[in-house]
Order: structure tokens, then C-alpha cells, then sequence
């Protein structure tokens, strides 16, 4: 484990207790609605905040703890805010090249030539932060933060400040890093969307409390945490993709032991993707169906039911080993007698692939 944090903050209006382990590979999101202490724990984590009784140790390293402090310019991290703060008066040459003095030659695993390249802002060097796009500037702004070559990569709500298509722009640069690199990321958003395309291991925070941890599959179709009954409750997978049909448009995708049919026909043979399956778009049956326009039909067992409100009820699945989340009506659950330990067929109406 790379990075263990605790700590108990209280302030007049606001009190914050943080026990956690977090992995020391890919993202992990900090997710939560405004105001539940996720930036708080990220400055706790860069040493932005000195909180008193607070220990944080990173690869077995102390960062922090009732007796030692290292201050924030001597962690070997790299921060994104939700703002660019680009330097006006600089070219963004300069701006990349500012905080290189700060990095020993031997400790520097990312060069500029690389987080240029990542963030293809090659043809950009040479132009002042105002004449770029918010979009551009965000990208800068990261490759700015990769050039320190960091141990650890901060990035608070980096998307933001933007709107949707220039963040449907940046995203996939995001997903980049998340391959190529062997930086692990701690990311800090409230939106879905980001985390489902982006995160590994979620942490989800309420009012300066953990609710949960864990890899993100697990997080969102935990029963007893929020994200299983938000509108748009949904289960990710982990898919390669095995075929293409080019004539009706679909591809066929490996999940375990699972084949799973989905539109698009845009990524070769190999290629590692998310699905997406929203609860609303699994109905259940007792016996296979015949005859449907749904190509995705599975046997699973119902796990758990909890109960949304008076008309509708949350059911967790189990496909092999893949969690699903369905969405039923009450009458629906009561009519075809659903309870924990049966044997049904999941029929999955739609699924998105995250590309």
C-alpha cells in the first residue's frame, strides 16, 4: 500500500474524520457532493494543511505525523487545481519548464518531450496562456504538473471549470495517462461520469465522513451506499474485445467468461474497455426468453433487494463474478416472487462502451 492518512480535523462549522488505505497503482477517485471534504483531504494529503494528531505515510515514507512535518514543496508530488494558474507573462514553454529546477536530473521519469506528447500541446508552445482554449490550458496545466516527474499526481476537480464538450476533449487525455503512466493518481470530482471512465478505486465522502472504499466496481453496486440508488445507478465491467461485425455494427466483448454484444464496430481485436450498464436497463425473467430483440441475456442470482420507494426496489445480481444492478418495479419483484438465493435470467436492454 502506498499511501495510509488519518486524521481528525474540527472546525466551527465542519468536522472531518479520515482513515484510509489507498492503493499504490492507477486512480483513485474521491467522490462526494460539494462541501464533504474532498479538496480538504487532498490539501491534507499535499501538506496544504497542517492538521494537528494527522499521520500520512506514502510508500513507507512519513509525510506527516505528531512530530514531523515535510512541507509541501518537498513532497514528491505534482497538484492540478480546478484553475489552470497559468503564469500570464510566461510562453507555455515557459510555464512547463518553471518548476524543473526543483527536480534532480536522476529523479526526473517524465520528461517534458513526454507530457508534451501525452497532452499533445506540442503546437502550443510557443503561445501566451490567453490566446489558448480553457480546454488547452487545463491540458497545460497537467503536462505542468507531470513534468515534476511526481511520485503521486493530485488533481482537484480538474474538469470543472469547463464546459461539457471541452471536458468530452480532455477526457480522453485523462484516460491516456491512466494507461501509459505508472503515476498513481488521486482524483477528486462529483461527477459520475468522470469517475466511471477514469477511477480503479473509489472513495466515496458525505459531510467529512468516509462512507466507502474500494475497488470501483464494488462502490457502485453496494447497496448500502448512495450510488446504487442515484437515477442513473449502474454497473461498470471490464471488457476485451474479441470480434467486430461490420455489417450490423456491433462488437463482441469478453467479460470473464461472459460474451457481451454492443454497438460500435470502432475498436480492434484486444482493446481493454469499461461497460457500462445502466439499473434502469436490466429487467429479470425466470426462464430464458426466446424470440427478443435483446442480445444480451444472462443466469445470475439475486444477492440483496433494498427497497427505493413505494413503487420501485434495487436488486443486486450476480453474473459469475460480476456484480449487476436492476432497477425493478415493486410489483414486478412481488409478482415474480424475487428474493435472495433465486436463479433468473438478467436481460440487459443497453450497453454503453466507455471508449
Amino acid at each position: 500500500m502506498s499511501l495510509d492518512i488519518s486524521f481528525n480535523l474540527q472546525r466551527e462549522d465542519f468536522a472531518m474524520h479520515v482513515e484510509l488505505i489507498l492503493p499504490e497503482t492507477g486512480v483513485t477517485a474521491i467522490f462526494g457532493p460539494s462541501g464533504s471534504g474532498k479538496t480538504t483531504l487532498l490539501r491534507a494529503i499535499a501538506g496544504l494543511e497542517n492538521i494537528p494528531d494527522s499521520k500520512v505515510m506514502f510508500k513507507g515514507q512519513c509525510w506527516q505525523s505528531n512530530s514531523s512535518f515535510v512541507p509541501t514543496h518537498l513532497r514528491p508530488i505534482g497538484y492540478v487545481f480546478q484553475e489552470p494558474s497559468l503564469f500570464p507573462h510566461l510562453t507555455i514553454r515557459q510555464n512547463l519548464e518553471y518548476g524543473l529546477s526543483r527536480v534532480a536530473e536522476k529523479d526526473r521519469r517524465v520528461s517534458l518531450d513526454n507530457a508534451v506528447e501525452l497532452l499533445d500541446i506540442g503546437h502550443l508552445l510557443k503561445r501566451q496562456p490567453h490566446t489558448l482554449s480553457g480546454g488547452e490550458q487545463q491540458r497545460v496545466a497537467i503536462a505542468r504538473a507531470l513534468a515534476l516527474s511526481p511520485l503521486l499526481l493530485l488533481m482537484d476537480e480538474p474538469l470543472s471549470s469547463l464546459d461539457n464538450k471541452l471536458k468530452q476533449e480532455i477526457l480522453p487525455y485523462l484516460e491516456t495517462l491512466h494507461r501509459e503512466l505508472t503515476i498513481p493518481v488521486l482524483y477528486v470530482s462529483h461527477a459520475t461520469d468522470e469517475v466511471a471512465r477514469l477511477a480503479d478505486t473509489l472513495v466515496i465522502l458525505k459531510a467529512g465522513e468516509i462512507l466507502g472504499s474500494g475497488p470501483i466496481q464494488d462502490m457502485l453496486t453496494r447497496l448500502d451506499l448512495p450510488l446504487s440508488h442515484r437515477h442513473d445507478a449502474e454497473t461498470l465491467i471490464h471488457g476485451t474485445v474479441i470480434n467486430t461485425d461490420p455489417e450490423f455494427g456491433l462488437t463482441s466483448m469478453t467479460c470473464g467468461d461472459l460474451v457481451f454484444t454492443v454497438p460500435g464496430n470502432t475498436l480492434a481485436p484486444g482493446t481493454n474497455t469499461r461497460l457500462r450498464i445502466a439499473a434502469h436497463d436490466v429487467s429479470l425473467t425466470l426462464e430464458k426468453q426466446t424470440g427478443t430483440s435483446i442480445q444480451n441475456i444472462f443466469p445470475a442470482t439475486v444477492v440483496e433487494l433494498q427497497t427505493e420507494n413505494h413503487a420501485q426496489i434495487m436488486v443486486k445480481l450476480q453474473l459469475e463474478d460480476i456484480p449487476l444492478l436492476a432497477r425493478l418495479t415493486r410489483k414486478s419483484v412481488e409478482e415474480l416472487a424475487i428474493k435472495p438465493g433465486i436463479q433468473v435470467y438478467a436481460q440487459i436492454k443497453s450497453v454503453a462502451v466507455l471508449a
